[in-house]
């Protein structure tokens, strides 16, 4: 006897109620927390997926890490033979990950008397210091050793006990062990907060006619970004963008792609040729950063409330070549490439699309995460911190209205970390935290303003910057005015000078820094 088709209301509860397992399990990591850069900036995700890996829900996280996510846990499937009570940890970039900080932990969801998993869920969480030759790994390194502890896929659970040797050797490798234990811990609650509300879900909906439901949402997917390709006009578009440098060696990195769209059938192309090759610097990019950027910008021409699963993919091929800043093999350093290069992918792409999508593509945003590390030992304390931050820019204008700002842009998704939180956390003080005005382009619609935050320290400390948009400027669109680009002042006993976008330096006690973080560009001509 076959079994009853699901109808479209018994989809579309079902992917809000995967969607909302995702979400809880976000809630639960960031209340649990210890840091307060996945408590207070939210910098995390989670998801759930099926049998085979394919992604079937992700929580409202960060892009970067959501696109990236299902080769992490590919590369899980490939590597363990996870049983119940098992938690598989990895943070490879080479593996799925995005960057060394970025921390995946893949758990399965075992069923009653099932020999195998049913689905898996994962969370990824940006943890402040993984080691390597800086404080918050986040530094202007030469190669991927450099930059912190490098964790293949492996098990950091079996059957419900933690492998304490596995943890032993993360810990002995950071600076922050016991705020590093605090987030792990964290991480596996999320998982069995994702794991127990899976089951319960089996439970709800049995399991047949949730494993057909599952199969509908993805194949909804492809249906709906099918659709979308075939609504655009058929041509091959083209366009190029530049990151200012590697921080090694000066000089505009290009990153080039060339869109090509099938209407006829359903299908586009996204090709990287001509990308400039991968540097010494830490701006390199994997494949999985690159991935993720397309998967951003296609789903951004869904309509609104559309379900994100694996099969949004599936009509569009991504050819990035290897070797270049958008397809890095090893030992090349990475840090950056999931900050920063991700950021400009995502430029590239929409100036590519503009022409296309005249009336939806805005201009450019900030184009850079602004990422700020510094690490030292609190003189309240006498024990070691390590501080992470990204800060917000302006939105680009659009056809439909001026950009926002003071917004974090594209790639990610987390906020700023409060005032009160920083200065009880940290040995600073914040001295200036405003909106940089007339920091937007000009145009009919104009382009949002960035940030200004100066921070004084209040110990001797390393501070490192990992920005982009310094020399480069965030475009404009249809006649609209490029916006200002982003500027790092540093201010010692009185006097002022101008980092570079990309560098560390050690600074005494009293030291001032000041980021100044480039607005949008503005869209149309203004009359």
């Amino acid at each position: 006897m076959s079994l009853p088709v699901l109808d479209a209301a018994e989809i579309a509860v079902l992917g809000h109620a995967l969607h909302s397992i995702a979400v809880e399990m976000g809630a639960a990591l960031r209340r649990t927390a210890f840091s307060p850069n996945i408590k207070e900036r939210r910098d995390y995700s989670s998801a759930v997926f099926n049998s085979d890996g394919d992604l079937i829900a992700m929580g409202d996280d960060m892009p970067v890490h959501l696109g990236s996510m299902p080769m992490s846990v590919s590369a899980v499937l490939a590597t363990l033979r996870l049983a119940p009570g098992d938690v598989a940890l990895l943070n490879d970039p080479y593996r799925g990950g995005t960057h060394l900080p970025d921390i995946t932990m893949v758990a399965p969801v075992f069923l009653p008397g099932k020999a195998q998993p049913a689905f898996y869920v994962a969370n990824r969480a940006h943890h402040a210091d993984v080691g390597g030759m800086y404080p918050g790994s986040m530094g202007p390194c030469r190669e991927i050793a450099q930059e912190g502890i490098r964790i293949p896929p492996v098990k950091l659970m079996h059957a419900g006990k933690m492998d304490s040797q596995v943890l032993a050797i993360l810990l002995a490798n950071v600076r922050t062990p016991k705020e590093r234990e605090g987030d792990l811990t964290a991480q596996l609650g999320a998982c069995r907060v994702g794991v127990a509300r899976m089951q319960e879900l089996v439970r709800r909906f049995g399991q047949a006619r949730l494993s057909r439901g599952v199969c509908a949402l993805i194949d909804g997917s492809e249906r709906l970004m099918r659709s979308v390709l075939a609504s655009l006009p058929a041509g091959e578009w083209q366009a190029e963008d530049f990151l200012d440098d590697d921080g090694v060696r000066p000089g505009p990195i290009g990153i080039r792609v060339t869109l090509r769209n099938d209407p006829r059938h359903r299908r586009a192309v996204v090709d990287f040729a001509g990308t400039d090759a991968q540097v010494p610097g830490s701006i390199n990019a994997v494949y999985a950063i690159t991935w993720s950027a397309v998967f951003y910008v296609f789903r951004c021409l869904l309509p609104p409330g559309a379900i994100a699963t694996a099969g949004l993919m599936r009509p569009v091929k991504v050819i990035a070549p290897e070797g270049t800043i958008v397809n890095a093999l090893p030992p090349a350093a990475v840090a950056g490439g999931n900050v920063e290069t991700s950021q400009r992918i995502v430029d590239t792409l929409l100036r590519a699309l503009a022409p296309a999508l005249p009336a939806r593509i805005p201009a450019a945003s900030s184009g850079t995460m602004n990422n700020l590390t510094i690490g030292g030992i609190d003189p309240r304390s006498n024990l070691p911190f390590t501080y992470y931050e990204t800060i917000a820019g302006g939105l680009g204008g659009s056809p439909v209205g001026p950009g926002a700002s003071g917004h974090h842009a594209h790639m990610t998704n987390s906020q700023n970390t409060p005032v009160e939180a920083l200065e009880y956390a940290y040995p600073f003080r914040m001295v200036r935290y405003a909106l940089r005005r007339g920091s937007g382009g000009a145009g009919l619609h104009r382009g949002g303003d960035g940030l200004v935050r100066e921070i004084e320290l209040l110990g001797d400390a390393q501070v490192t910057i990992l920005a982009d948009r310094r020399q480069t400027q965030p475009w404009g669109l249809a006649g609209g005015e490029a916006a200002a680009p982003g500027k790092t002042t540093l201010i010692v006993n009185g006097v002022e000078s101008v980092l570079p976008g990309k560098c560390t330096r050690e600074l005494p006690a009293g030291a001032r820094l000041r980021i100044e973080s480039p607005g949008g560009g503005g869209w149309g001509v203004n009359q």
